[in-house]
């Protein structure tokens, strides 16, 4: 999988606010979206500065991208007009990863109208999954003005 040519705008994909825009987590644990639809949000994160204390991938950098990449997916599938934001996140982590990229690729499981839940399947350079999360979003109107 190549990354696109164009970066692609999460912020108006999913309704950041333009004065949070800057202080984006995802920003600094070096994520890149390589691929945003309804059906299928894909994107990556180097091991390389997102270690815990022995050397291996922080499980916290794991649910990062997780909670990122679900609720991409989630906020693309809520409709105009809509919000989706996390109510639950849980992370299973299967395998430890040293070095390199882990990619993620989130599906949507339920869409509905109160709630969408996507799975987020992580894995290493060579394929191998490396953790399976499941995100709930709650979707609510968004207020007036936002």
């Amino acid at each position: 999988m190549t990354e696109s040519a164009a970066p692609i705008d999460v912020d108006r994909l999913s309704g950041i606010d333009p004065a949070a825009a800057d202080q984006q987590l995802n920003d600094k644990v070096g994520m890149k979206l390589l691929e945003a639809t309804a059906e299928r949000v894909v994107g990556t994160i180097p091991v390389e500065g997102n270690l815990q204390p022995y050397g291996l991938l922080h499980g916290g950098a794991n649910a990062v991208l997780a909670e990122a990449l679900g609720s991409t997916v989630a906020a693309l599938n809520a409709g105009p007009g809509r919000a989706a934001m996390g109510l639950e996140l849980s992370c299973t982590h299967h395998r430890a990863v040293r070095s390199g990229t882990v990619t993620g690729v989130a599906t949507p499981l339920h869409v509905g109208r109160g709630t969408i839940t996507a799975e987020i399947v992580l894995t290493d350079d060579e394929g191998r999954r490396t953790c399976t999360a499941r995100l709930t979003c709650v979707v609510r109107d968004r207020p007036p003005g936002a």
